[in-house]
């Protein structure tokens, strides 16, 4: 059952974008060349995302009908549809190919933040704390990732970045 709790991940972050936008689907695989000097972090990343759907088929969710389930439900959904909404920000890049419309107005990394708010969801469903660590992995080698992302996007759109970075928050 836990498998079944990836597929509208997996689908929205790579069907949908791709359907938006195939260059945009190729842009969100990009990593800047700044992780190569940041290669540990970029391997906890990518090991993280590996343990995360390695182990997802082994756990199932909790149908106890209780407030935590409820509440991750509900974070769940919450999450699919922040991740909904990122694609297609995220795919709609202004001229200058920055985005900053849409949820982009409020957070320079919208598809992180949905990441983690879907997530947390499948680990208040599952109730794994084998999920939680991996997703607590994922959440913090990504924050230093865009931390490198930052660096990229300055030498990448200069002033215009720095002023976007003073405007809007890294993420909520």
């Amino acid at each position: 059952m836990g498998l079944v709790l990836l597929i509208p991940f997996l689908l929205i972050r790579f069907g949908l974008l791709a359907l938006l936008d195939g260059g945009a689907a190729v842009r969100a695989a990009h990593y800047p060349p700044q992780f190569q000097e940041n290669q540990a972090v970029y391997a906890v990343y990518q090991l993280s995302t590996a343990a995360i759907f390695l182990v997802s088929p082994f756990l199932s969710v909790k149908w106890t009908l209780d407030g935590l389930f409820y509440l991750g439900a509900a974070v769940y959904v919450g999450g699919i549809v922040l991740l909904t909404a990122a694609m297609f920000c995220f795919a709609s890049p202004g001229e200058d190919g920055m985005n900053r419309a849409g949820l982009y107005r409020f957070s320079r990394n919208p598809m992180y933040v949905a990441y983690f708010v879907y997530f947390i969801g499948c680990i208040l469903l599952t109730r794994s704390p084998v999920l939680f660590g991996a997703v607590a992995a994922f959440q913090i080698s990504g924050h230093w990732l865009i931390l490198g992302e930052e660096t990229w996007c300055i030498q990448q759109f200069g002033q215009a970045y720095v002023q976007y970075m003073r405007e809007v928050r890294r993420y909520f």
